[in-house]
């Protein structure tokens, strides 16, 4: 099972920066940026990812990947 769910939903589980990168098919420089504004509230990895509840945080700052709201 890949990254979203069979609905086509996101599936929230603990990611590395390159994984939320690739769902969100930017760079590191974009993501460096789009994340500047708000990294204190995300806090440290957890190793080489980031919690549950830190891909949380970044998925209510930026939006679902792949999802535009119009």
């Amino acid at each position: 099972m890949g990254n979203k769910t069979e609905e086509g939903k996101f599936m929230l589980k603990a990611y590395s920066p390159k994984e939320i990168r690739n769902l969100y098919g930017v760079s590191a420089l974009t993501y460096k940026k789009w994340t500047e504004g708000f990294k204190d509230e995300i806090g440290e990895l957890k190793g080489k990812y980031y919690t549950v509840a830190q891909v949380k945080i970044i998925i209510d700052k930026l939006g679902a990947p792949g999802i535009v709201e119009l």
